[in-house]
């Protein structure tokens, strides 16, 4: 089903009935985004015989959408949709060319995509190809799709012919992909004298892995009410959002006269909550409320391959607030390659924030090798958006902010890319102090950034809130 997308908080079903006449609520599932003000929604269900249970045989069903204390329907004008028992597929757009069935996620280890194409009969179809790319159109292919006239029986050991009673043909491809992160392809069907083409509505088809997902919190060195409950959240919240990376500050564990208390560990707390458990690397650089070693730690799904702290600070005495010890890890994600990942708490701009970040921008460019796909420098920076340490980090021409890139379109550009003074406002409201800087040279992109640990998800944990963000490669 294509819906607009009018409300996040949407409900989507089939009524259906078969020939008892017995009404049914299918619910439906998201599929997949169109553009920014649509959406693919999926429903389906399998029905099996038994003795005392027959099959539906012919149906009639009505597709129905709830959203904002409103119904809407698409039911034929009050007539129903109507699809009798074994015929095969019904179309009920007039798209003479279609895409069905298809998949809005690529499988771990997969190398073949098939594509099934609903092709009207009457249009005389001479061939169908495919257009597809798996390097976002630098490099296109096509291939051949073939008309299945057994597609039925294969599929679902029905006895529809191809085309079926209501003229609808099959023709399917099949793409090799071998180990590529994304495809995206589009279909032409070539008929005696014209050419139809079904390119989701210009937006062409598109399937993907999974993206990257990075999370930052500082969690406030155990100054927190109900802290116990908290740390409970926070991993709830990994576990729920599924994300493969945590870059942490203010990660505390008791002092012990300086030898620490690894089962006090904020981190190794969280972690512990995790399912499964994350890989954690994590280090302190002084003493924090007189009580606890306080550091910072990256949690990681995946291997660290590398993993190194360093301060970044002038001051490396353990009783001097101003010293910084940031910690690195580099992680091997999936179809993206070798990433490295900074966790930072670097201190105000008046307590010496130009040189820890300048130390800290040395030592990633030092690892910002040509086999490293992306540099993520993520934490607490101490610097608010428009000020004196944040040009200092985007003058550089070397990180962008990446909150600030997906979540105001084009704003990054003007303000600090065109130096447009109409735009110089834009950040007076902006008290973020956490972030992520990523590499300009790096094959990534953001694709979505979201504030977490607030009112409105799963509750104030902290004295900041965390960021949620997702990056496909370019």
């Amino acid at each position: 089903m294509l819906v607009e997308n009018q409300s996040h908080d949407k409900k989507i079903d089939v009524l259906w009935a078969g020939e008892d006449g017995v009404w049914h609520t299918l619910p439906a599932i998201w599929h997949s985004q169109v553009g920014h003000h649509k959406e693919y929604w999926q429903a389906q269900i399998t029905a099996i015989s038994t003795a005392d249970k027959s099959l539906p045989g012919n149906i009639n069903f009505a597709l129905r959408y709830q959203a904002q204390y409103r119904e809407y329907w698409d039911n034929k004008y009050g007539v129903n949709y109507s699809s009798q028992a074994d015929s095969g597929i019904k179309v009920v757009s007039n798209h003479p060319v279609l895409n069905i069935g298809f998949e809005n996620k690529l499988k771990n280890g997969q190398k073949y995509v098939p594509v099934s194409v609903s092709v009207n009969h009457a249009v005389n179809a001479k061939t169908v190809t495919i257009h597809w790319t798996i390097d976002n159109w630098r490099h296109s292919y096509k291939t051949p799709c073939h008309f299945k006239r057994n597609y039925w029986d294969k599929k679902s050991g029905s006895n529809a012919r191809n085309p079926n009673q209501y003229g609808s043909q099959i023709w399917q491809g099949l793409l090799k992909i071998d180990n590529a992160f994304r495809l995206q392809y589009t279909i032409s069907c070539e008929c005696d004298d014209k050419v139809f083409w079904d390119n989701n509505q210009d937006k062409n088809y598109s399937v993907s892995h999974e993206p990257l997902k990075v999370m930052i919190l500082n969690l406030h060195c155990y100054q927190e009410d109900n802290q116990d409950f908290k740390f409970s959240q926070i991993a709830t919240a990994i576990n729920d959002l599924d994300v493969d990376v945590v870059c942490l500050q203010e990660v505390a564990e008791l002092w012990n006269d300086g030898q620490g208390d690894w089962n006090s560990n904020s981190a190794k707390i969280i972690n512990d909550r995790l399912n499964p458990p994350y890989h954690l690397y994590t280090d302190w650089s002084h003493l924090g409320f007189d009580k606890y070693r306080e550091g910072v730690a990256i949690l990681s799904r995946y291997p660290l391959l590398k993993q190194a702290s360093k301060y970044v600070s002038g001051s490396h005495s353990a009783y001097s607030i101003h010293s910084r010890k940031v910690v690195m890890a580099q992680v091997n994600v999936p179809y993206m390659g070798l990433i490295n990942f900074f966790s930072a708490h670097l201190s105000w701009w008046d307590d010496g924030f130009s040189e820890q970040f300048n130390k800290l921008s040395e030592w990633a460019g030092d690892n910002q090798t040509e086999a490293v796909s992306a540099t993520l420098l993520c934490g607490d920076f101490n610097i608010t958006a428009g000020s004196e340490g944040y040009c200092l980090v985007v003058d550089t021409n070397v990180y962008d902010d990446q909150f600030l890139a997906v979540n105001d379109q084009g704003a990054f550009e003007k303000i600090f890319k065109v130096n447009d003074v109409h735009w110089q406002h834009y950040l007076a409201d902006d008290y973020r102090i956490d972030y992520i800087f990523m590499n300009k040279a790096s094959q990534l992109h953001i694709i979505s950034g979201k504030v977490l640990f607030t009112e409105e998800d799963y509750g104030r944990v902290s004295d900041h809130c965390g960021y949620f963000m997702t990056f496909e490669p370019k």
